[in-house]
């Protein structure tokens, strides 16, 4: 009985094992390897295989539908399953078009990062000369083949079979051959299919654009160093072919509306010849246009537009992907581009918004090459430096957020601690707030004069950062100034001085706050935008404490304090010493804190620490921006 049992074991696997593998054709989780799971790992054949993936004509047009057959030689060879789709020719090798169901007898349609975009078999029934329907995409022109695996059996089948290449054209374009092929050719040799993108030592997908950077083309982009981590928000490629300049460009962060690269020859934007690639109707076009200065801008208007050529496109996902050629030697608005013997800043730029003449602001993101380069020549690629623009954030920061903040509460609640110690001469808190005041101060004039020489003029962005940044120091210059001219104690115009200096100090002090915030928005600064709520938790606790310091202080005003401590001269508060009666004070009332000044001393020490966390925070965010990429590639370099 026990071998009866052992004999049917044996017949019904060799019966069900072919038949349960994949009778319904391939899953999706194969779409990138098409490798059948067939059992006992049985690799894929690497002699000629019998079958052929034969499209009909060699153009077609954007949009449009293409029969794809498959054949097998001898006419007599059949298959049981197979699984299709077509990719773009070249990287990054995307799977693309649709497949329309003729046969749901025969035929499955999956997706493969698009709907309907491979095509399978749904049963193991044999087949022979299928003939499937596939519709180009609206948005692709470009190079495409075919790859398919088709399976004779179970334990026989061939991974990578391709087809001849067949031309998606604009579909305003005429094919130049149309109709079915029927010149038969002898079965090509399989292949390991093209389209499998190289892989990272850690299995990261590596996108092919970044293939042969530094080596065999010349690679820019931005974030800095973001071409050696291979995860640019844009980059673009260069390659020379002859007299041929061509020009690979692709960026897909915050869905770009156009993407645009730029020869000049200086740093700063201006009288530039630039390439833009701008997706509109699903598909991406090229446009060569100018730049201007004062006020900047960018126009298609007298540019000629036969010096480039658009080879290859893609607008997948909000994913713009192109590559240009242009001529190495053009004439724009009267200046003359020679590639070939001069040497060019490359600028690259993205915006969010593009109209049907020209396109908007660089708001995602704009980067230069710190130095002309010759595009012929192939090697690192190094952009301009960001050292001044990252030192006038800081210097910003730490003034306002820092010192600035110290020293206006030290001036308004601690008059009256530390009494009968001086520091050079000077009560303790008169001492430390001027100090912190005209570090303020330097701080303060240092980056005002570091982003003007960074930037080379005013700034033409719609943002009101740079006016808020001046009315802060205007203001601030003029504090010291005042404080200089102050008149004496007791005097008549004392109390004016006071009002004065206290309403100049609070008001630079909250418009610098408010044009940190609008700094976070501009696209140079390239600061995360949870950096508001870093801000916030900022005004939230400087406020905290002030009201924590005002509340003793109405309570001694109130008459709270104890008649014990009445012997005790309370503390000045905010806008003391604003009239001349207010400054009356006896030798007796200085000689001993007010009260809570123990209190006031550790809120101090924990207000310095918290502070000194925010500055610092805030200082290394803005001096390793953006810095989402820096902790990224510092992370990578850790795990490496």
């Amino acid at each position: 009985m026990r071998s009866l049992l052992s004999v049917v074991a044996v017949v019904l696997s060799v019966l069900i094992s072919p038949s349960i593998t994949l009778p319904n054709g391939a899953p999706e989780s194969v779409c990138d390897t098409m490798l059948p799971k067939h059992g006992n790992n049985i690799p894929p054949l690497t002699t000629a295989s019998p079958f052929r993936i034969t499209p009909g004509t060699s153009v077609i047009g954007s949009g449009q539908q293409l029969q794809v057959e498959i054949e097998s030689f001898p006419t007599n060879v059949v298959y049981k399953g197979f699984m299709i789709q077509a990719r773009n020719r070249f990287p990054p090798y995307q799977v693309l078009g649709r497949f329309e169901q003729t046969d749901e007898s025969a035929i499955k349609l999956i997706n493969c990062g698009g709907q309907d975009s491979t095509a399978t078999h749904t049963n193991t029934q044999t087949k022979k000369d299928l003939a499937l329907e596939w519709v180009a995409p609206a948005d692709f022109v470009g190079e495409i083949v075919f790859n398919g695996t088709i399976a004779q059996d179970y334990a026989q089948f061939w991974v990578g079979l391709e087809s001849t290449p067949v031309k998606v054209v604009s579909s305003g374009q005429p094919p130049s051959v149309v109709g079915i092929s029927t010149t038969r050719r002898p079965p090509t040799t399989t292949t390991v299919p093209p389209y499998v993108a190289p892989t990272a030592a850690k299995g990261e997908t590596v996108d092919p654009i970044y293939q042969g950077c530094g080596d065999t083309k010349g690679c820019f982009g931005f974030p800095e160093g973001c071409v050696e981590t291979r995860n640019c928000r844009a980059v673009v490629a260069t390659v020379v072919q002859g007299e041929r300049y061509i020009f690979e460009m692709k960026s897909g962060y915050n869905r770009p509306a156009y993407i645009a690269v730029g020869l000049s020859t200086d740093s700063k934007m201006g009288d530039d010849s630039v390439i833009e690639c701008v997706p509109e109707q699903g598909t991406v076009n090229a446009y060569a246009s100018w730049t201007f200065s004062g006020p900047y801008g960018v126009s298609r208007q007298g540019v000629a537009q036969n010096f480039i050529k658009l080879v290859q496109q893609s607008y997948v996902d909000g994913v713009i992907h192109c590559t240009v050629e242009r001529d190495a030697v053009t004439t724009v608005k009267g200046q003359r581009f020679d590639l070939i013997n001069e040497k060019y800043h490359v600028l690259l730029a993205t915006g969010s918004s593009a109209d049907s003449t020209h396109v908007s602001y660089h708001d995602i993101g704009r980067h230069v090459t710190g130095v002309p380069l010759a595009l012929a020549e192939v090697g690192p690629v190094q952009g301009n430096s960001k050292l001044l623009l990252r030192l006038h954030g800081a210097f910003m920061l730490t003034a306002w957020i820092g010192t600035a903040s110290l020293g206006i509460l030290l001036a308004r609640y601690f008059r009256q601690t530390w009494v009968g110690s001086q520091l050079c001469g000077k009560d303790q808190w008169f001492a430390w707030h001027r100090f912190l005041m005209v570090l303020t101060w330097l701080l303060t004039m240092a980056g005002f004069v570091i982003i003007f020489v960074e930037i080379g003029g005013w700034s033409q962005v719609d943002n009101p950062h740079a006016i808020l940044g001046v009315v802060t120091t205007v203001l601030c210059f003029l504090q010291p100034i005042g404080a200089y001219f102050r008149p004496h104690p007791g005097t008549k115009r004392r109390p004016l001085f006071n009002w004065l200096h206290w309403l100049g100090g609070n008001l630079a002090h909250i418009i610098a706050i408010v044009a940190i915030f609008f700094a976070v928005k501009l696209q140079k600064a390239e600061l995360p935008e949870w950096l508001d709520f870093i801000l916030v938790a900022f005004v939230a606790f400087h406020v905290f404490m002030h009201l924590i310091f005002s509340i003793f202080s109405w309570i001694q005003i109130g008459g709270c304090v104890s008649e014990r401590r009445n012997s005790q001269r309370v503390t000045s508060f905010p806008m003391a010493d604003m009239t001349p009666s207010r400054n009356s004070m006896s030798s007796g009332d200085r000689k001993q804190d007010a009260a809570f000044s123990g209190f006031r001393k550790v809120m101090l020490f924990f207000y310095i620490i918290i502070i000194l966390a925010f500055v610092v925070a805030l200082v290394v965010i803005i001096v390793l921006a953006p810095i989402e990429d820096t902790y990224e590639s510092i992370r990578k370099q850790i795990m490496n």
